[in-house]
């Protein structure tokens, strides 16, 4: 007998998420936080912040900032390294009952190979997302500043990191690139198991009184809805142009959000900004996308995704 929580099972590489709603990264720190205000057994999944090799302090307050339909954001990759995670914050997140993604950035392959090595190593890590939108230093040099944005570079990280892991491999890119499809193809052939799209969008906010920035950083990273229908350009894009699995994020706030990236070819979505409105929104979104079954009689979510009549 099918039951309803095997309608909405997805399969991503070596990984098998209970439902399609996952919490993006750096919006419920390491993840175990959550825990403390809802079930997180009915989740598909959190990614975490994002781990670093080494410790970094990040960018200098003040760092968010509420914008016209969206969220700015000027972290900076804050956290307290690869160590500190494994000691800890890994036995919270053993305690989530749900699948757990770990975020990774690094500004070298080196770096890159080293945290994929250990990360192996951990049996609560389900998957490993590769945070590509660091500085590029790979290929000096060159006209791309983001690693993202150099397909040699997106290769070579890839190829080198799909050698030593059997972890299900995560390919996050950003959407500051002429052509998006070029970049997700690179990932392909270099053997990554899914896309995630998108990262964010690089924007400004400035205080008319002080003419002063709103950021520490002076720019940062545009969160919410109103990158939405940017988002839904790259996912549908993309879709008619890899194989393998996306994962759709960006401005993703209700179930409806989320039921139109599928229908643009994400497989899985990501709630991010919405978790700092409304920290039920991925539950909410889960039941939205069930009760949306019902009402079409689907029978699973894969029959959701890619079925946009263009």
């Amino acid at each position: 007998m099918v039951t309803t929580q095997d309608k909405l099972q997805v399969k991503i590489g070596n990984l098998e998420l209970k439902n399609p709603v996952i919490l993006a990264s750096g919006t419920c720190g390491f993840g175990s936080e959550i825990k403390d205000f809802a079930d997180t057994g009915k989740l598909g999944g959190i990614v975490t912040k994002t781990i670093t090799l080494t410790k970094r302090e990040g960018n200098p307050p003040p760092r968010v900032f509420e914008t016209t339909g969206g969220l700015l954001n000027s972290i900076g990759l804050d956290n307290d390294g690869f160590k500190n995670f494994v000691f800890e914050k890994v036995s919270g997140l053993e305690k989530l009952r749900t699948t757990v993604i770990a975020s990774i950035a690094g500004n070298t392959v080196g770096e890159f190979v080293k945290l994929v090595t250990g990360l192996s190593g951990i049996p609560v890590v389900g998957a490993i997302e590769l945070n590509l939108s660091c500085p590029n230093v790979i290929h000096k040099g060159t006209r791309f500043n983001l690693l993202s944005q150099d397909e040699k570079a997106v290769k070579k990280i890839i190829s080198k990191l799909r050698g030593i892991t059997q972890k299900t491999l995560i390919a996050k890119l950003s959407p500051n690139v002429t052509d998006i499809k070029k970049i997700a193809r690179a990932a392909e052939t270099a053997g990554i198991d899914a896309i995630s799209l998108i990262n964010t969008y690089p924007g400004l906010a400035a205080d008319i009184h002080t003419m002063k920035p709103r950021l520490g950083g002076v720019t940062g990273g545009l969160s919410g809805p109103a990158i939405k229908p940017l988002a839904l350009k790259c996912v549908w894009d993309v879709y008619r142009s890899v194989g393998v699995p996306i994962i759709g994020a960006g401005g993703i706030m209700t179930w409806e959000d989320a039921v139109e990236f599928m229908i643009c070819g994400a497989a899985v979505v990501q709630v991010g900004t919405a978790n700092f409105v409304n920290p039920k929104a991925p539950f909410e979104i889960t039941e939205g996308i069930k009760k949306y079954m019902k009402a079409k009689k689907i029978k699973s979510v894969k029959d959701i995704v890619g079925t946009l009549k263009a």
